[in-house]
């Protein structure tokens, strides 16, 4: 598995013209390596990989990838000239987007004879479908994540405080076996509700609020995502009638998702439904975002997105509606991009809930 992942990159290497790529970006060095310890940096290069750690790490890099060369070094600035220098390297690709302006100052100024080159995306552009195993732990996640919903709304009661909410969903899933969340959990009870990253606070839940419940867990390195949506108490025509044109909203989006699909265009088509309403201008962030290693990675689903849906592709579809001051709605699934379509991996329940 790891050593097609690095042979794929290789080839991506090769077009770019470069004789070796650096992978500074954890998640990234972890998807092809394996190596989950918090230092050390991937060099991979025509002829393989170099995993280069500290003393803390040399046995676990050596246990968790034994298809790749093992190199120790006392800082990772002296490890890189030294690895590069012995290559015998030219011209040496780096993340961009990982790697600090201090940083690439010191490798050129440790090895001038270097032509380092930025890149995007490169590592990103393989791990943006997942194979079988990858999806297996995201539905094994998914999984676990249903069973923290069916587990919380027998907690959820006036009265109750929104972080204490929280820590019982995170202690319930850790206690089932995940290793962590994938974020910290929202809840958002009543006003806070139409806020999107709502931070569960001290505000207790009253009769008429909505809830908004948006977690996730992580098994064997890859996470999960859901939101859904309550009422707690008592419920207004209002509460019913946002909460289904919500609802209505998702199940469009998620008719529209395949191989082959603009993601900009599903993202519109949510838009439209809200539009139709007259309540487009409260829905302000993307319909979706990919999901594996990282909670947020590629794909996107927005009005800014230039990405096409292909199979083997997790992504999120989360509408919503936020009214200042009252309260609001978002319902997310996690799906999987298929051949034929998609399978959704949320079975949360969404009907219009009243606890």
């Amino acid at each position: 598995m790891f050593e097609s992942r690095i042979h794929r990159l290789r080839e991506k290497i090769a077009e770019e013209g470069l004789d070796a790529l650096i992978v500074t970006g954890r998640k990234n060095r972890e998807y092809l390596s394996g190596f989950t310890g918090s230092a050390g940096f991937l060099l991979v290069t025509a002829g393989g990989g170099v995993l280069a750690t500290d003393f803390r790490y040399e046995e676990q890099a050596k246990a968790q990838s034994p298809h790749l060369e093992v190199y120790r070094y006392e800082t990772p600035r002296d490890g890189l000239s030294r690895l590069v220098r012995e290559k015998k390297m030219g011209i040496v690709g780096f993340e961009a987007v990982h790697t600090s302006c201090w940083e690439l100052a010191e490798w050129e100024e440790d090895s001038p004879d270097i032509a380092w080159r930025p890149t995007k995306g490169l590592v990103e552009s393989l791990r943006i479908c997942k194979d079988e195993g990858e999806i297996q732990r995201i539905r094994q996640a998914a999984r676990l994540t249903d069973k923290g919903f069916e587990h919380i709304l027998n907690y959820l009661r006036p009265g109750v405080q929104e972080r204490e909410v929280a820590l019982e969903l995170e202690f319930f899933l850790r206690r089932e076996g995940a290793e962590g969340v994938s974020f910290a959990p929202i809840v958002a009870s009543g006003p806070n509700s139409a806020l999107p990253h709502a931070r569960p606070g001290e505000r207790v839940l009253e009769p008429g609020d909505f809830v908004v419940l948006d977690f996730g867990v992580i098994i064997d390195g890859y996470c999960s995502d859901l939101t859904r949506t309550v009422v707690i108490g008592r419920a207004s025509d209002r509460h019913r009638e946002i909460y289904e044109l919500v609802r209505k909203a998702q199940q469009h989006a998620l008719g529209e998702v395949g191989p082959g699909k603009d993601a900009l265009a599903i993202d519109k088509g949510v838009r439209e439904v809200f539009a139709a309403q007259g309540v487009a201008e409260h829905f302000g962030h993307g319909l979706g975002h990919g999901v594996g290693l990282e909670i947020h990675e590629a794909p996107t689903l927005s009005s800014r997105s230039t990405d096409e849906l292909r199979a083997g592709m997790v992504v999120t579809i989360e509408p919503g509606l936020y009214f200042p001051g009252w309260g609001g709605v978002r319902i997310e699934d996690l799906v999987l991009v298929t051949p034929q379509g998609m399978e959704n991996l949320s079975s949360s329940s969404k009907d219009f809930l009243v606890l």
